[in-house]
């Protein structure tokens, strides 16, 4: 018969024991669907859906994933007030993150560019994200994004916008 003590102590590393990592390197593609929100000048302001393709590259450095994404989403958010509309952005991001076992937490920073009715305007974005693995080669993931322009209203000011993602990926 094993001791009480051997048993608990054997449940208590077991139970420790970091999760297996997951390996993030290499090339993925995929398809994100998600929601925008934007609020502007004058009290405009609008809401709409989004989609758009994706395609990146990460490294897995062990505990630390680093890589690269370019991300076209699709949208018609009219922003009321003769404003005009978002039409569709653009954004080169860098992914910065700790590989949690099962999961990928991360930050992303980079450059987002926005074509409008009225005008076009590249600003930061930035935000956080997580991605799950779900089988060898699919990912699903989500992501918060924030994206502050200033040239892309018929009035002067600037427009801020969140983008809130649910994504499918393929790695390769």
């Amino acid at each position: 018969m094993i001791p009480r003590s051997a048993l608990i102590a054997t449940l208590i590393i077991t139970c420790a024991a970091p999760a297996a990592a997951e390996d993030w390197s290499g090339a993925y593609a995929g398809f994100s669907f998600g929601y925008a929100d934007a609020d502007g000048p004058n009290g405009s302001s609008g809401s709409d859906l989004t989609f758009g393709p994706h395609v990146g590259y990460d490294h897995d450095f062990g505990n630390f994933v680093l890589g690269g994404e370019l991300e076209y989403i699709r949208l018609s958010l009219n922003l009321g007030q003769g404003e005009g509309s978002l039409d569709s952005m653009t954004r080169l991001k860098l992914r910065g993150g700790y590989d949690f076992g099962s999961a990928l937490g991360y930050v992303v920073v980079g450059a987002a560019r926005v074509d409008s009715t009225v005008d076009n305007d590249t600003a930061a974005v930035y935000g956080i994200g997580v991605a799950y693995p779900i089988g060898e080669n699919f990912v699903i993931s989500g992501e918060a994004l924030r994206q502050n322009f200033d040239d892309v209203t018929r009035s002067e000011g600037g427009l801020d916008s969140n983008v809130f993602n649910l994504r499918t990926t393929f790695r390769f």
